[in-house]
């Protein structure tokens, strides 16, 4: 009697001992994008499978979209996630994989999230003109050019610019915004100087 008491204890224990809280104090969670989710802690993200396991540990330089309001979130696309870097006051924008390394470094003006194979982005051009020998310093012209690149960071197609560029952070603090947008995975509309638009086709065959 006492066996079967016993038995009927356990398994009436079973579901709650096979499972376990395993990360706490989380102030957001996110859906998952291509099996990794985005959680929240303070000021810092991580990410984790759909095992529960933090995959890429929380960190200050994941990037939360700010052209697609329904993702309010560092979420992956295409195996890329984007992130930020502050360099002399400039920010800058790259993308890292799902192991979390950085497979572009940060070195955008302006950049979007993947969508199928391809990301625009503002890639920043710098051109030493000379020198001034009255001052001793090389004279620089920066301008930036509105690009699409491939998952490993390869420009696919042109869109537009290049645009001078006043390259200094009091400047920057309102920098240029990216005008193109997809019309599907192939097809990319760019805005013109005159406000009209062209659609670019992309080679998406090595992709």
């Amino acid at each position: 009697m006492k066996s079967i008491l016993f038995l009927t204890t356990m398994l009436m224990m079973f579901p709650f001992m096979g499972s376990s809280q395993i990360i706490e104090n989380i102030d957001e969670v996110t859906p998952f994008h291509e099996e990794l989710a985005a959680i929240r802690k303070a000021e810092k993200w991580a990410f984790i499978n759909t095992k529960g396991d933090i995959v890429i540990d929380y960190r200050e330089d994941l990037v939360k979209p700010k052209t697609d309001a329904s993702i309010p979130y560092p979420y992956f696309s295409d195996g890329r996630c984007l992130i930020k870097k502050m360099k002399d006051g400039i920010l800058y924008y790259g993308y890292i994989d799902t192991t979390g390394k950085a497979v572009i470094e940060p070195q955008y003006l302006r950049a979007l999230p993947f969508h199928k194979g391809h990301a625009i982005v503002l890639k920043i051009t710098k051109e030493e003109l000379g020198k001034n020998d009255l001052l001793d310093k090389k004279v620089v012209s920066y301008s930036y050019d509105e690009v699409v690149i491939d998952p490993k960071g390869a420009i696919k197609a042109h869109l537009a610019g290049p645009e001078h560029l006043i390259f200094t952070k009091e400047k920057l603090k309102k920098r240029p915004t990216i005008q193109s947008y997809f019309l599907s995975p192939n097809l990319v509309a760019a805005k013109t100087k005159n406000n009209h638009w062209k659609i670019y086709a992309l080679d998406t065959s090595s992709n």
